[in-house]
């Protein structure tokens, strides 16, 4: 017979929990927790990111967030799910000039490419002085737009990087628009 006495047992408080109920914890603990900002629309709710071996385990609202105190809208409480949905692509589709077949390429491959015909288009379009000899250093034939969400310093790095280090001249932010 299974006897239970409140002031004896080790590990229990009045409640009726079994040794293996109180041995769980939360999966969040031990976690690392890092803040973010919700990325999909212009008010920038505060995430709090957590992971556990270099993998994503959980995105939940920040409760020290000013703009949404923990809060999250649909969008931003399924941030999680789209992170790790079995359906998210990891592959680009390309199809070359002129040809009519979509080719799978990895992203490594996009992001490669993207940076060789930046340089390329910046390499061709790049003026370093009006007809007056006045210095421009610039290149119009690229174009930046940012998101809201962008903090002030994401904008100052996009800022230095394509207009003082790549010369581009168009550089606007949705915030301002």
């Amino acid at each position: 017979m299974f006897r239970f006495s409140l002031g004896k047992h080790p590990k229990t408080s009045r409640e009726p929990f079994s040794v293996e109920t109180l041995a769980k914890s939360s999966r969040l603990r031990g976690a690392n927790v890092t803040q973010g900002i919700c990325p999909y629309c212009a008010v920038g709710c505060g995430q709090l990111i957590f992971s556990k071996g270099g993998e994503l385990i959980d995105i939940e609202g920040d409760p020290d967030s000013p703009i949404s105190t923990g809060h999250l809208c649909p969008k931003g409480a399924n941030a999680y799910q789209l992170s790790v949905n079995s359906h998210r692509v990891l592959e680009v589709l390309y199809r070359a000039p002129y040809s009519d077949q979509w080719e799978t390429k990895t992203m490594e491959w996009a992001l490669e490419q993207i940076a060789q015909r930046v340089k390329a288009t910046r390499d061709a379009d790049f003026t370093t002085r009006d007809e007056q000899g006045r210095l421009l250093n610039s290149v119009r034939s690229i174009g930046s737009l940012g998101g809201a969400t962008i903090d002030n310093e994401e904008n100052y790095l996009i800022k230095k990087l394509l207009g003082g280090g790549l010369g581009v001249v168009s550089i606007e932010n949705q915030a301002r628009i």
